[in-house]
C-alpha cells in the first residue's frame, strides 16, 4: 500500500502544480507523478522538510518545488518550439 500511495500523493502535487502554474504537466498521469516526485525532492533540497507530511512528502515544500519545476519545464518546451517553428517558413 505504501508505494501505491506515495504515488497518489506525488499525481496530486504535480496535478497541483500544472493547476496553479496553468500549464499541463506533459505526460498526464505519469507526468503529474514525476512532477510531484521530483518536485518533491527540489522542494525538499530549497525549503528543507517542513509543514504537514502525508504519504512521505512535505506538502508545502514539495506543491512549491513541484510548481518551479513545471514553470522550468514548460519554460523549456516553449523555447525548443520556437526553435522548431523557427527556421520553416514557406
Amino acid at each position: 500500500m505504501g508505494i501505491i500511495w506515495m504515488l497518489i500523493v506525488g499525481g496530486i502535487i504535480g496535478w497541483l502544480a500544472g493547476l496553479i502554474t496553468g500549464r499541463d504537466v506533459p505526460g498526464g498521469i505519469i507526468g503529474n507523478i514525476i512532477a510531484g516526485f521530483i518536485g518533491s525532492w527540489l522542494g525538499d533540497l530549497i525549503l528543507g522538510n517542513w509543514g504537514p507530511v502525508v504519504g512521505g512528502f512535505a506538502i508545502i515544500p514539495a506543491v512549491i518545488g513541484s510548481i518551479i519545476l513545471v514553470l522550468i519545464v514548460s519554460f523549456i518546451l516553449r523555447k525548443m518550439g520556437q526553435k522548431k517553428n523557427h527556421g520553416h517558413h514557406a
